[in-house]
């Protein structure tokens, strides 16, 4: 019996056995092969460390690759507190404190918390600076390059450009509209760690390279937003407007927009100097967000719906006694145009034609026609804070509302609104959708999306407006819009004065194409409240409008025609000259120039050397450094760090093969010499001696 009971004993505690060892080996089976992938991305963070690599945003170029936002290099500095001595803490924060004009307390409490990998102590550090920490030889630091966004002319195109954030997102403009696809995607350095979570000095250092961001090809050239800004400024300096003002240039037969500037402005590599009220104004796009009655600019449309419906025609006649009286409520012109025919009170801008024109259409077809040219609505541009205008609901318009509205008055539009409804009006009928980014495209200029000119729809016959582009010739060259004639081109235009609700308060406004008879360009200027010894559109309006297009014209190479030629000079090479010596040589060749940028080296020209062009011509001098597309010079690579060394060369467009870990000891190629874009250069790393 005893020796039974042992026997069922031990075959007890054999079954015991097994089953406990066979299920451990289910449990490592379930561990390490079912939910391998589980611990392991469970585990990897309590034995590496990574650190980001930040991908170079994309550039931002005009429609002729000129640069008008990119990402220049900074430093970055962390710390890995695991890596910090208890005694040493103390003497770190003191030395960084002085360095970098921190608070000692607030490092030495960063330093200070074990329960993180990396702690960030300061961004955008001098390389001056730098080099003073690299000395200091602290175990733990890194030091890594950050990227700061740089915009080379400074306030120009600041509302089309936008500005980014401290971590280089968009927030305002083109940045943050395409911010998916400038940023890119941030790359990363795992460094293995210890038990204690210190780094392995004699680890391997695995690299993920990051990916750069697209670059942004805008419509927008650079040299005539120039000209427009220009212009504007010195238009308010003559008008001087309470509430700022706007230009926008537009092709009629594209909708791109070639120039768009609103004032106040801000320079987009300090966005937020001033007061938070002023910070709001200056960032406001005033040429989208703000809506205004346009007055008798409007007018081109209520013409353009009546001709349209044949509810009138260039011939008929109308008079004008200086007011008409529509419900027993009288409606004032501006002046007593007496017997007119319509061609001649569009010319007069006269109230009371088109006040009888309106009645002559009706509510139902006027607002036919407000709609189809796209007010009320937004136009989709790719810009933040559009607004859709304000117009009255049909079923509220009387007698005396259809009147004030056909001149313009009792509907509010945007800017960028009113130029797009004029271009379809001369441009033969078609409402194009404003667009202000050409393409997006890769490093090598491969385009990755295409924004090609789309029609909304056709609003006015080629009949039309063929009528209207002679029509608003003659508005320039015979009426109230002869502050925009310019010699040797047929100009068409309309004028615009407003008066607020405000007693005293108008809005000044004139838009203006050429030439008349095959629009290459349109201009629309509007001043906001001006105060000036004269309120009229015409005389502060028309005068800006006519500089941007004089200068465009001839920048574009649009030929004047009925004046005598002016003698052909050759333009002079003036690339690499100093800026004072290129401006006696073009002086000298009987030529003008303005300078973009700054510097004191012309780096490039439009037109280019060897052009044949009219003496006076205006010749365009660039002095920013532009980068070239083709070669990079390898930098010297000798004692970074692996992460510093993948942001160097990853910010100037070369990849990286990294041999061991610690400091950069060697390099292939070697500093200086001149490779591709895109060339690999292999860096031998070794472990710092103590």
């Amino acid at each position: 019996m005893p020796n039974i009971l042992i026997k069922k004993r031990i075959l007890f505690l054999l079954f015991l056995c097994t089953t406990v060892i066979f299920a451990l080996i289910l449990r490592l089976f379930w561990i390490q092969v079912i939910k391998s992938e589980t611990y392991q991305k469970m585990a990897l963070p309590q034995w590496t460390l990574d650190v980001l690599v930040s991908p170079k945003r994309g550039i931002i170029f005009d429609r002729n690759g000129k640069t008008l936002a990119e990402s220049a290099s900074s430093n970055k500095i962390s710390i890995v507190p695991k890596d910090i001595k208890d005694s040493e803490r103390e003497f770190v924060a003191l030395k960084l404190a002085k360095l970098l004009n921190i608070k000692e307390e607030d490092i030495l409490k960063k330093i200070s918390n074990h329960g993180v990998q990396e702690v960030l102590i300061a961004r955008r550090v001098n390389d001056d600076i730098i080099n003073e920490i690299r000395k200091l030889n602290i175990p733990g630091i890194i030091i890594s390059v950050d990227t700061k966004r740089y915009y080379p002319d400074k306030n120009l195109a600041s509302h089309i450009l936008g500005f980014t954030g401290a971590d280089n997102q968009g927030l305002d403009g083109i940045e943050s509209v395409f911010d998916n696809y400038l940023r890119g995607i941030p790359g990363r350095i795992s460094f293995p760690m210890d038990a204690i979570g210190r780094k392995m000095e004699y680890g391997t250092d695995q690299y993920y390279a990051p990916v750069n961001g697209y670059n942004v090809i805008l419509t927008l050239d650079e040299t005539i937003q120039h000209f427009t800004e220009k212009a504007l400024d010195d238009g308010i300096a003559h008008a001087k407007p309470t509430k700022g003002a706007v230009a926008i240039v537009m092709d009629p037969k594209t909708g791109e927009i070639l120039a768009m500037a609103s004032r106040p402005d801000y320079d987009p590599n300090n966005p937020f100097a001033g007061s938070k009220e002023d910070l709001y104004k200056k960032w406001r796009n005033k040429a989208v967000s703000d809506a205004y009655e346009p007055g008798s600019v409007f007018k081109t449309v209520t013409a353009s719906a009546a001709l349209e419906e044949n509810a009138v025609s260039p011939d008929d006649q109308f008079y004008c006694p200086g007011y008409i009286t529509v419900a027993g409520q009288r409606i004032n012109c501006w002046s007593t145009h007496g017997s007119e025919t319509f061609v001649k009170g569009v010319q007069n801008s006269c109230n009371v034609v088109f006040a009888t024109v309106a009645q002559r259409l009706g509510v139902d077809k006027l607002y036919k026609y407000i709609h189809v040219f796209g007010f009320g609505q937004k136009t989709d541009i790719v810009l933040p804070g559009e607004a859709p205008g304000l117009i009255m609901k049909e079923k509220n318009v009387g007698p005396v509302e259809l009147a004030t509205n056909a001149f313009g008055q009792g509907i509010a539009v945007t800017p960028l609104q009113m130029i797009r409804a004029v271009s379809a009006i001369v441009n033969g009928g078609k409402l194009m959708e404003p667009h202000i980014v050409k393409a997006i495209v890769d490093d090598k200029g491969n385009p990755v999306k295409e924004f090609k000119p789309k029609i909304v729809r056709k609003v006015i016959s080629e009949k039309t407006s063929a009528t209207m582009r002679s029509i608003l010739e003659s508005v320039v060259s015979e009426g109230t819009g002869k502050a925009g004639y310019i010699e040797g081109y047929d100009v068409g235009g309309k004028t615009g004065t407003t008066e607020k609700y405000a007693p005293g308060k108008y809005v000044a406004s004139y838009i203006g194409f050429a030439p008349a008879d095959d629009p290459k360009i349109i201009v629309l200027i509007v001043i906001d409240e001006p105060n000036a010894e004269t309120h009229f559109g015409s005389a502060l309006a028309g005068p800006v409008a006519k500089s941007i297009l004089q200068d465009s014209l001839t920048y574009l190479e649009v030929k004047p025609k009925g004046i005598e030629k002016k003698p052909l000079v050759v333009v002079p090479d003036i690339k690499n000259m100093k800026v004072s010596d290129a401006q006696n040589t073009l002086m000298n060749g009987k030529l003008r120039c303005t300078l973009q940028g700054n510097g004191n080296v012309v780096v490039d020209q439009i037109p280019k050397a060897g052009a044949m062009v009219e003496e006076n011509t205006l010749i365009v001098l660039y002095l920013n450094n532009y980068e070239s597309n083709q070669k990079v010079e390898v930098p010297d690579l000798k004692g970074k760090t692996v992460v510093e060394a993948s942001n160097i060369l990853n910010d100037i467009g070369l990849k990286i093969k990294i041999n061991g870990s610690g400091v950069s000891v060697s390099q292939k190629p070697e500093k200086g010499e001149l490779v591709d874009k895109g060339t690999t250069v292999s860096v031998d790393f070794r472990p710092l001696e103590n």
